[in-house]
Formats: structure tokens, C-alpha cells, sequence
């Protein structure tokens, strides 16, 4: 009886250890299964991980362009309205701000070459260049540049003849208000009005006074 059961104990063991190497590379295969799947797992993580690291980035990159975009132009806005309040301060300290150029130009003129200061009305006559010192005279010459003839209402108000340089200088003819009458008076006269005109610098002179007397002005 023991020798019939040697035969079969060796069986069941060589049954279990054949079955034991069966199964060896079955598990083998599925740990390499599940570690495979641990790796595209990861590199699924890192692939999301990378994603959300570009889109933060670029989120960052256009908050920081909105806000020097929005500092540009606050700074802008700034200097605009800094500028529009200088104008304006400007404007209102400067009481010959509302008058053109050439009112202001008269109104000097006047005040620093005119005989009469106190005078009713100041007239402005343009005279272009090419007509005559003294219209009522044959023997006269003509004006060799574009002038300007400033008179008052009377003959004691005087009279400013002059041309401008546009540097601050003018060119005074020595014109009166009236001709005498006396013609013909001669080439040789009105040539020398033309070649003796005096170059005179041209104050500011105060603001009130030049107001007052852009305020007579009287423009042909």
C-alpha cells in the first residue's frame, strides 16, 4: 500500500509544480502590463501638467500687457489733461490770448512809436509793395516791400509807417500823415525816404496798455 502511494504523491507534486510555471509568466506579464500602464498614466499627468504650466504662463503674459496697456495710457491720459490745464491756465493769465498776432504787432507799434497816445481810433492800412510813396505826385517812387501805415483820426495823431522783418525789428519809413502839396517834389526826394529807413527793435510793452489800444484798432 506505501509503494502505491509514492507514485502518486510524486504525481501530484510534479502537477503542482508544472502548474506553478504555468502560471510564472502569466503574473510576470501582468505586472508588466500594469507598470506600462503606470508609465502612460505619468506621462498623461505630465503632459496635462505642461498644458496648464503654457496656459498660466500665457494668462500671466496677457495680464501684464493689459497692465502696462492700461498704465500707458492712464499715463497718457495724464499727460493730456496736464497739458489741456497748463493751456488753460495759460489762456486765462494772458489778457492778449484772445487777439491775433498782427493786432498785438499794432497795438505795440502804436504804443512805442505813435505821436499821440491818447487817440480815438487807430487805423491799419496794408500797402503792397510796387504802389506809390505819394499818390498825387508823378515824380514819386513806389514802396520796394509790402507796409503797413498806422494813422489816428487827426493829423497831430501822427503816423507809422513801417515794414516787418519778423524777427522783432522793423523798418520805419519816414512818411507823413499828409503831403504838402508841394509837386512835383522829385525822385531824388521820395528815393531818399526809401534808402534812409530806420530799423527799430519792438518792445512788448505792458500788456494793459497794448489791450487798450487793440481795442481802437480799426483794420482795412
Amino acid at each position: 500500500m506505501r509503494k502505491q502511494l509514492v507514485p502518486i504523491i510524486l504525481l501530484l507534486t510534479t502537477a503542482l509544480f508544472l502548474a506553478g510555471c504555468a502560471d510564472a509568466p502569466k503574473q510576470n506579464d501582468d505586472s508588466d502590463r500594469v507598470e506600462e500602464n503606470q508609465s502612460t498614466e505619468n506621462q498623461d499627468s505630465t503632459k496635462v501638467n505642461d498644458s496648464l504650466d503654457k496656459v498660466d504662463h500665457k494668462a500671466e503674459v496677457e495680464a501684464k500687457l493689459d497692465s502696462d496697456q492700461s498704465g500707458s495710457d492712464t499715463s497718457s491720459s495724464n499727460e493730456t489733461s496736464s497739458k489741456e490745464t497748463n493751456d488753460t491756465n495759460n489762456k486765462v493769465n494772458t489778457p492778449l490770448s484772445d487777439y491775433s498776432s498782427k493786432e498785438i504787432e499794432f497795438a505795440r507799434i502804436w504804443l512805442q512809436f505813435g505821436a499821440n497816445q491818447d487817440v480815438d481810433r487807430i487805423y491799419a492800412q496794408h500797402i503792397p509793395s510796387g504802389k506809390p510813396l505819394n499818390s498825387n505826385d508823378e515824380s514819386t517812387v513806389n514802396y520796394p516791400e509790402d507796409v503797413v501805415q498806422l494813422s489816428g483820426t487827426r493829423l497831430v495823431d501822427g503816423v507809422v509807417t513801417y515794414s516787418s522783418n519778423g524777427d522783432g525789428t522793423i523798418n520805419i519809413y519816414n512818411v507823413p500823415k499828409r503831403w504838402d502839396g508841394h509837386n512835383p517834389a522829385g525822385e531824388e526826394f521820395y528815393k531818399k525816404i526809401i534808402e534812409d529807413t530806420e530799423r527799430r527793435s519792438v518792445d512788448l510793452g505792458e500788456d494793459e496798455k497794448v489791450e487798450q489800444l487793440i481795442r481802437i484798432l480799426e483794420l482795412d
